[in-house]
């Protein structure tokens, strides 16, 4: 359902994977104008059918309260233009590439279909949502200005704490803070050069004339894109590991790439195509086996890195920032783990998967856990060690345990009443004027002079 102004402003960005077949069977028309930015009817009626078609129960007042958050938003977009927040045709264009090559990406980069299924070309729908993109920057560029503003002192935190009635403090579960070091294993030196061997006969076979679809399907452990002949559909700078990046962007219009080693194992490449800055290619990856001799050395390596820990021989950040995978989110942040469910580094019991939790549910505050298998996305074996950091039990929301999290909040309602604040200052300064259509929307009077 939707929120009132006074809890929360979103920018409505209609979901293109459905409101592009939407049909307008009404003549559009101006329907409200915010200073010098117009709001047509079709929006209103888009987004109502947006979420109708999300099963959303919506009142009778629902289109009222639609078009109240679509003021409210071309409210920023205008004291943004006011301000002079510039937005370049770069950034717009590159945002609308990001959202369409997601979109192609998930059709498996095929334009023929998404042509049939929006009934337009990618560089027509683009057309289409150009003017939507560039308000929606200017918008959040000018929220994000706004909230930036904000800060929140030690007092403050204090007032809104006291503020919050005894026994309506919330009851907090009970938490623990984890660190991690993840070791891959090695693959040995026989078993890379089968590998290098494979994906050398099959290059040698690509150049001979074979099918590159089909060598893919027959071979290539990447079993997604195999099924696509070896597709990776298009992508930008920064979504291949570098060494594939360099040797994709280096490639002409169907040449074959020399063989290329990553994290991944052995590559070989073809290009297919390059649209703006981002390019199409095909891949035939072989993976070296890891034996179970490797699995067992990579075991043992890490149980001996936790034995010099556990002796203070070395601490746990250095060991991190030696020999725990790079990739891995925590490697960044000195080991310690952060809660995909609410981004903090705490996590509720109930937040754990099973070998996380069983690997501590013993352990006393600071000590390590014994060597635990994990699997990463691709079913490839990984050795971690876990640390507890820190643990608390279930008890009252309190300053001396949660200080952090009742900071977090209080700064966030702080930001809502500045915007608030914010919103009814504009409001009462800006020419605004609603369609005879809305007048029966009690919600808009205040917006109307």
């Amino acid at each position: 359902m939707y929120k009132s102004i006074g809890t929360h402003i979103t920018i409505f960005m209609v979901c293109l994977m459905q409101t592009a077949q939407a049909q307008h069977f009404l003549v559009d028309k101006v329907v409200a104008k915010v200073g010098s930015e117009y709001i047509l009817l079709s929006e209103v009626e888009d987004e109502y059918a947006f979420n109708k078609n999300n099963n959303e129960n919506l009142d009778a007042g629902a289109k009222c309260q639609i078009l109240e958050n679509i003021i409210a938003q071309k409210l920023i977009v205008y004291q943004a233009r006011l301000d002079s927040i510039e937005v370049t045709d770069a950034e717009v264009e590159s945002q609308l590439d990001l959202r369409f090559e997601d979109v192609l990406r998930r059709m498996n980069g095929d334009e023929a279909f998404f042509k049939e299924y929006y009934g337009a070309t990618v560089s027509e729908m683009k057309d289409r949502y150009r003017d939507d993109q560039k308000q929606k920057i200017l918008a959040d560029r000018m929220q994000a200005k706004l909230i930036d503003e904000v800060k929140i002192t030690p007092n403050e935190v204090l007032e809104f704490f006291n503020a919050i009635p005894t026994d309506s403090l919330p009851y907090m579960n009970a938490e623990v803070e984890l660190g991690e070091i993840i070791f891959k294993p090695t693959v040995n030196d026989v078993e890379k050069q089968k590998a290098y061997e494979t994906i050398s006969g099959i290059r040698e076979r690509i150049m001979k004339g074979e099918s590159f679809d089909e060598l893919a399907k027959k071979y290539s452990v990447d079993t997604e894109s195999a099924k696509r002949g070896g597709d990776l559909g298009f992508a930008k700078r920064g979504v291949y590991v570098p060494e594939f990046e360099a040797a994709a962007f280096s490639l002409k219009e169907g040449e074959i790439s020399e063989i290329i080693e990553t994290e991944f194992g052995y590559h070989v490449l073809q290009f297919i195509e390059r649209r703006g800055n981002s390019i199409r290619v095909k891949h035939i990856l072989i993976s070296p086996e890891i034996t179970s001799a490797d699995l067992d050395l990579a075991k043992h390596r890490l149980d001996s890195i936790r034995t010099l820990i556990t002796t203070d021989s070395m601490s746990f950040e250095s060991a991190v920032k030696k020999h725990s995978l790079k990739t891995a989110q925590s490697y960044s942040n000195n080991g310690k783990m952060k809660n995909p469910a609410n981004g903090t580094n705490f996590f509720e019991t109930k937040d754990l998967d099973p070998d996380s939790y069983f690997a501590i549910d013993n352990l006393e505050v600071g000590n390590l856990s014994k060597v635990v298998e994990m699997k990463g996305i691709g079913g490839e074996k990984f050795y971690r060690l876990i640390k507890l950091q820190s643990k608390t039990k279930p008890h009252r929301a309190s300053l001396q345990q949660d200080y952090d999290k009742i900071s977090f909040f209080a700064k966030e309602s702080k930001k809502s009443q500045h915007f608030q604040k914010w919103i009814t200052e504009r409001m009462n300064k800006a020419y605004i004027m609603v369609d005879q259509l809305y007048y029966d929307c009690s919600n808009l009077v205040k917006w109307v002079k």
